[in-house]
C-alpha cells in the first residue's frame, strides 16, 4: 500500500507504495483509511519538536472503515466507521478510572508498537497511528465508532485538531458565558479553540496571529477581534479596560507566547497552554507573581477529552450547525501531495489539508 514515511528529520517525507502491515493482535483493529488531516503536530514530528524516531509513518488525525478485528475485540466489527484517537482510552488504567482518559497510561505502549513493515523491518506509526497510509492497525481503545451517515472527511478532523482546540476551551479552561478570551495562534487548533470559546458563550474572543489571512479566517469562525501581536495591548484596553482577559488559550507552543498568554490574563484569570513546544524551550515565572496574582496556568493534553463521549458531543454540535468542520478544510489532496501541504502550512496558507484515499 501507499504511505508517507519520515526517514530523516527536516527532510521531505518519502512516498512509498510497498508498505505492508504486520499481524493483527487480539485487541487490534485493521482500518482502511478514508481520510486523514494534515496536522501541525505532524510537521512538528518532521522538524523534531515532537520526538517520533525514524523511520516512522506520519499522520495521527484520521477516519476510516474497520476491515477486520482481533479475537479479543468486543465493541467493533468489520464495516464500522471510526475516528482514530491518537490517545487510547482503555477504560482500565488509573488515569481512565480517575476520569482523565486523555492521559491514558497505555499511550506509550501504543506509540512504541510497530504495525507497519518496510523493507522487511517493523516500523511504527506516529503516536501509534500512521494515518498517512492507506491502511493501518491500531488498538481497539484508539478507535471510536461513529454513525455511518457522517462524511468521513469531516470526521477525520475531530480526531486531533478540533478536539484539542474545542476541548481546551470547554473542558480545560471551562470558559463561562459572558467572559473575555484571547487565543494565541489562528491555525487549525487555534480556530477550533475560537469555535470552542464561541460555543461556550464568551462575549469577546480576540485572535492573535502574525498572518493576515489567518486573522480574517478567525473572524469567520467567531473571533470578535483579530489582531497582530503588537496591537494586542490596545485591544486589551478596549475589551477589559486594561484589567486583562478572563482566559487565554495559547495554541502555538513557544515560550514567548506562553509567557505572553499568562501576562495577558487578569489576576485570578486562567491561561491554558495548548500548543506543543520543544522540550528545551523553557518559560520563567517569578515566585512572587505566582502567589500574588493567583493566576491559573494549565496544560491541555488533547483538550482534556474523554474521546468516548466528547467525539459524539462535537459531532452533535456539528449536526446542529454550531461547530463548523467543513469550513476548516482548506485543501483536499492525495498522499503524494503531503510535502506540498507541509510547506503551505509553514507559509500560513492553509488551516488544514485533508488527504483523501
Amino acid at each position: 500500500m501507499k504511505a508517507a514515511v519520515l526517514t530523516e528529520l527536516n527532510k521531505d517525507l518519502e512516498i512509498r507504495d510497498d508498505v505492508t502491515l504486520g499481524d493483527l493482535g487480539n485487541d487490534d483493529v485493521h482500518v482502511k483509511l478514508v481520510s486523514s488531516g494534515v496536522c501541525h503536530s505532524d510537521l512538528s514530528a518532521q522538524n523534531g519538536t515532537i520526538p517520533s524516531g525514524t523511520p516512522c509513518v506520519l499522520g495521527h488525525e484520521g477516519a476510516g472503515i474497520v476491515q477486520e478485528v482481533g479475537s479479543g475485540v468486543a465493541d467493533l466489527k468489520a464495516g464500522d466507521h471510526i475516528i482514530v484517537s491518537f490517545t487510547p482510552a482503555c477504560r482500565k488504567c488509573r488515569m481512565c478510572l480517575r476520569g482523565e482518559a486523555n492521559l491514558c497510561e497505555t499511550m506509550g505502549t501504543m506509540a512504541s508498537t510497530p504495525h507497519f513493515i518496510i523493507d522487511g523491518q517493523p516500523v511504527v506509526g506516529f503516536t501509534g497511528c500512521g494515518t498517512f497510509a492507506e491502511e493501518m492497525i491500531i488498538p481497539e481503545a484508539a478507535a471510536v465508532k461513529v454513525d455511518d451517515d457522517i462524511p468521513l472527511d469531516v470526521v477525520s478532523l475531530v480526531g486531533c485538531g478540533v478536539m484539542t482546540g474545542v476541548g481546551a476551551a470547554i473542558n480545560t479552561a471551562g470558559i463561562r458565558p459572558g467572559t473575555s478570551v484571547v487565543v494565541y495562534g489562528a491555525g487549525g487548533v487555534g480556530i477550533s479553540a475560537i469555535q470552542g470559546a464561541r460555543i461556550a458563550g464568551a462575549a469577546e474572543i480576540v485572535a492573535v496571529d502574525m498572518v493576515d489571512s489567518k486573522l480574517e479566517m478567525a473572524k469567520k469562525f467567531g473571533a470578535t477581534h483579530a489582531v497582530k501581536p503588537e496591537d494586542l495591548e490596545g485591544v486589551k484596553q478596549e475589551v477589559t479596560r486594561g484589567e486583562g482577559f478572563d482566559y487565554a488559550l495559547e495554541c502555538i507552543g513557544l515560550s514567548a507566547t506562553i509567557r505572553g498568554s499568562f501576562d495577558s490574563v487578569r489576576r485570578g484569570g486562567t491561561a491554558v497552554i495548548v500548543g506543543v513546544g520543544k522540550m528545551t524551550d523553557m518559560v520563567q515565572f517569578s515566585a512572587f507573581e505566582l502567589f500574588f496574582n493567583e493566576k491559573n496556568l494549565k496544560g491541555s493534553m488533547y483538550g482534556s477529552a474523554n474521546v468516548r463521549t466528547d467525539f459524539d458531543r462535537l459531532l452533535r454540535l456539528w449536526r446542529q450547525g454550531k461547530l463548523d468542520l467543513e469550513g476548516m478544510i482548506s485543501r483536499r489532496i492525495k498522499v503524494d501531495d503531503v510535502n506540498d501541504a507541509f510547506r503551505a502550512m509553514q507559509a500560513g496558507e492553509v488551516i488544514r489539508s485533508v488527504i483523501q484515499f
